[in-house]
């Protein structure tokens, strides 16, 4: 299935390797709050170092306007994996130029260094060739594991990969393996769960999904939007009226095949402690709006989960960041759970969905990029992957 060469396809004895690792995660007063994504490039990083490499490794993290923001500094991510890591460290204060090079002569076999932000540069969002080429001068080999960030052609994910010899670390092999296999040869019945704001983001997902699922179960906002497709006032729920036309022609293509809930909660206000009652899906009245999906609905789709040979699930039910609002999602993160099934979870929103319920552990595969992963589930190339050296 995976087609590109990896880390066990080169000697790595007394070499310099630019490590580009997804390590976009979320800091609050300079401590790194959920180090998952640090985690998840470990095995990576060690295989390196055990077959006597030294690492330099590069990230962007948030996204900063103007340059050089103190606050999106990986400072404290190379604070942090030196403590998970349990060895030293070093960090250079720019990713590119004199100080990253003189950063990088200087490693021997065994060591890390961690750059600063790769997008304190313009260059890199540009995928400017100046820039991948300054990066490449610093290692000898480039090694790609941040599916978090294959789908977009920047200068640390793509245009790097032009100027050294270039392949994939563990965890991009993983992920490429668990996702394209699920879209080019599902063991079946292939159920595919989409949750979300927006239809407008997932509409290619949808589609490709529409040909390769034996079901595919809508649920969030954006199934409001296919509520008012249908013709079914929603009150004052989120919509996006520029969709609707799109909505209509999934419907008629999706068919039996296109799921909607069935009963939904609504609240007569945006917050948590507002009043809520469940219906049956039908009108909404005025000054109400759909917030979740009904314990109907999750009966419903749990029948059609809990047999699954596959399953994929991309984004939350319903508004689960509120307490009150979250029973549809944890209600679907648990039948997923119970599939017996490969499970992927995928989309920053579901993945938090399946650790709060506390079914992590239960899941298949538990993807790392959410974008990434759902130009996989739409059948496109990664840019940060097409680049890679062909096995």
């Amino acid at each position: 299935m995976f087609n590109k060469k990896t880390i066990r396809d080169v000697d790595f004895k007394g070499k310099r390797v630019l490590v580009r690792v997804d390590f976009n995660v979320p800091i609050k007063d300079g401590v790194v709050t959920d180090d998952t994504r640090i985690k998840a490039a470990l095995p990576t990083l060690q295989y390196l170092l055990d077959h006597g490499a030294s690492l330099v490794l590069c990230s962007h993290l948030g996204r900063p306007k103007e340059g050089p923001d103190p606050q999106f500094s990986m400072r404290p991510v190379a604070d942090h994996l030196a403590k998970i890591i349990g060895k030293p460290v070093a960090f250079a204060e720019d990713c590119i130029g004199p100080v990253a090079e003189k950063a990088a002569k200087a490693l021997k076999p065994g060591d890390i260094l961690v750059l600063e932000n790769t997008r304190f540069h313009k260059g890199e969002t540009k995928n400017d060739p100046e820039m991948a080429k300054q990066l490449a001068a610093l290692a000898d080999i480039y090694v790609n594991d941040a599916f978090g960030s294959a789908h977009r052609a920047h200068a640390s994910t793509e245009g790097v990969a032009r100027y050294l010899p270039a392949v994939a670390g563990f965890l991009m092999e993983k992920e490429i393996q668990y996702l394209g296999q699920a879209i080019a040869d599902p063991k079946k019945p292939f159920v595919a769960i989409l949750g979300g704001a927006k239809i407008s983001d997932k509409i290619g997902v949808i589609r490709n999904l529409l040909t390769k699922a034996d079901q595919v179960l809508i649920g969030g906002g954006m199934a409001n939007t296919f509520f008012k497709a249908q013709g079914y006032p929603v009150g004052d729920s989120l919509v996006e009226d520029e969709a609707l036309e799109t909505a209509k022609q999934l419907l008629s293509e999706g068919g039996t095949k296109l799921r909607l809930p069935v009963d939904v909660v609504i609240a007569n206000k945006f917050e948590d402690n507002a009043e809520k009652k469940v219906i049956s899906m039908g009108p909404v009245p005025d000054g109400w709006r759909i917030m979740d999906v009904g314990p109907e609905t999750v009966a419903t789709f749990t029948k059609v989960i809990i047999p699954a040979g596959t399953v994929v699930w991309n984004g939350p039910m319903g508004v689960f960041e509120f307490p009150n609002f979250a029973e549809g999602t944890f209600g679907i993160a648990k039948a997923v759970a119970e599939c017996k099934g490969v499970t992927i979870v995928g989309g920053g929103d579901s993945v938090s969905a399946v650790k709060k319920s506390g079914v992590a552990d239960k899941i298949t595969h538990i993807s790392t990029g959410g974008g990434a992963s759902l130009e996989m589930l739409e059948g496109l190339v990664l840019p940060g992957v097409a680049v890679l050296q062909d096995k």
